[in-house]
């Protein structure tokens, strides 16, 4: 009887599945797991991973679920979770879930009777959000460096105001796709509900915009512009960090908006603890959401966001010059859309074939080349691709020779380029202990000593780190 339970609840999850995007059910009810159903009480028990998970449910799809329930087991049945409050101890704790006719929907946000402002315009309800409409989910391919960040976003961008990633603050380095994604996040949100008064602004921008307010003796009307708005996308925010009257202003506009529950994005190329002269009041504000770093994109997500580029404006690029132009132009997004531009504009002026000599002078003249320190995926990804193996093979447990050898050689280059303990480099790679760091490289100095080859294969990797030796 409980396979039939079983069916009953896949099928639940079939028809939520039909009612919600792909990102949003895999992130929210993928984890689900069906524990049991009590016919005497009509009470299906699931199990969900983490308290947050439930109280997410809960808040935005309870009444999803309970169609799904309902039309599946044929009868209005309750839902319990069992919720692992400590995975490492095996701790659980099971909470009944809300009936659907006890929660009250949410009423749209709208500013009533509130008069208009002078930023307002002739047209309030008509503001222009200023964002670029290019920018959106669809096009921000999804990778390792980047998929905490874009579902948080998305999950922002369905629920204005209404989670617990409000601010929501993403970091990152120059061109690893910030600017982006906060566009898409303002995008989405504007066609969902069209209502909401969604505005994106460069802290530039709002900078100035202040200035001429104060010179207009009309800082009351900008503050009020910006508290009457629903969600504020702000990029940049590290302009500000020599501004305290810029900040000090903000600091009440934040203030005002968060306490309506209305949504804001931030983006920085640094995290709030490194916003030097930003005071802590706000600091505090700030970190008070969700802080989500967005990593440059590693090689292989840089071969798929040129694929995608070239599919999107009808670029032929043969696959060698699309992995020359992925490992060269240092995990910047802007680089690699500006080499390809480039790389058409040769072609056609010079009517030439696009191929690797093109490619490599596009390059010297497009790209600097980054000295950045080595990180250990930087390290795994390039032994890893010299020896022709697979990262999670390497990660994983096996003895194999080439396996192990791949291993020793990055936790022997690891220990070399990075100012990582013995520890943290072990656990990094496939979780092992310092011991096993120290024994690695131990085994690639002594083989150095006696085998040529091995020593200019080595080299061999070295070199492709692009680093002084």
């Amino acid at each position: 009887m409980q396979k039939s339970h079983q069916a009953l609840w896949d099928n639940c999850l079939h028809l939520i599945r039909q009612n919600v995007t792909e990102q949003i059910y895999k992130t929210w009810f993928e984890p689900i797991v069906f524990e049991s159903y009590d016919e005497q009480e009509k009470t299906v028990l699931v199990q969900v991973p983490s308290p947050y998970i439930y109280e997410y449910l809960e808040q935005y799809y309870v009444r999803l679920m309970a169609w799904a329930l309902t039309n599946s087991f044929k009868q209005n049945v309750k839902l319990t979770y069992r919720l692992v409050i400590d995975k490492e101890n095996q701790k659980t704790q099971d909470v009944e879930g809300d009936r659907p006719n006890d929660i009250e929907a949410p009423l749209p946000r709208t500013r009533g009777n509130k008069a208009p402002t002078v930023l307002d315009g002739a047209q309030p309800q008509g503001l222009n959000p200023q964002l670029d409409p290019k920018k959106t989910f669809d096009n921000f391919i999804e990778g390792d460096s980047n998929k905490l960040p874009r579902t948080v976003g998305l999950s922002v961008a369905e629920h204005p105001g209404k989670s617990t990633f409000n601010p929501l603050f993403i970091f990152g380095p120059s061109g690893c796709g910030k600017t982006h994604l906060i566009n898409a996040i303002g995008v989405h949100c504007k066609k969902t509900y069209p209502q909401k008064r969604v505005l994106y602004v460069s802290a530039r921008l709002f900078q100035v915009q202040f200035t001429d307010a104060v010179r207009q003796n009309t800082t009351n009307d900008f503050i009020n512009f910006y508290q009457s708005l629903d969600v504020l996308i702000v990029d940049d925010i590290q302009e500000w960090a020599t501004s305290p009257k810029t900040l000090d202003t903000f600091f009440h506009i934040f203030d005002h908006l968060f306490r309506l529950g209305k949504q804001i994005v931030l983006a920085s190329d640094r995290p709030p603890v490194d916003l030097a002269g930003v005071k802590d009041r706000l600091l505090t504000r700030f970190s008070c959401g969700l802080i989500a770093e967005l990593e440059k994109p590693n090689t292989q997500l840089c071969v798929d966001i040129l694929n995608s580029k070239c599919h999107r404006d009808g670029l032929k690029i043969p696959a060698d010059v699309i992995q020359f132009i992925a490992c060269t132009a240092n995990g910047s997004v802007r680089d690699l859309e500006g080499v390809l531009n480039s790389l058409m504009a040769y072609s056609i002026v010079y009517n030439s074939n696009i191929d690797l000599h093109l490619a490599e002078r596009v390059i010297r003249r497009a790209v600097k080349v980054d000295n950045h320190p080595l990180t250990i995926d930087d390290i795994l990804e390039k032994v890893c691709q010299h020896y022709d193996v697979n990262q999670q093979q390497v990660m994983g447990k096996s003895r194999k020779r080439d396996f192990v050898q791949v291993r020793q050689v990055s936790m022997y280059l690891a220990q070399k380029y990075t100012k990582m303990p013995a520890s943290r480099i072990g656990q990094l790679i496939g979780g092992r202990d310092h011991s096993t760091v120290l024994h690695s490289c131990t085994t690639i100095e002594k083989r150095l000593k006696i085998d040529k080859a091995f020593r200019e294969e080595l080299s061999s990797i070295e070199n492709s780190f692009r680093l002084k030796q």
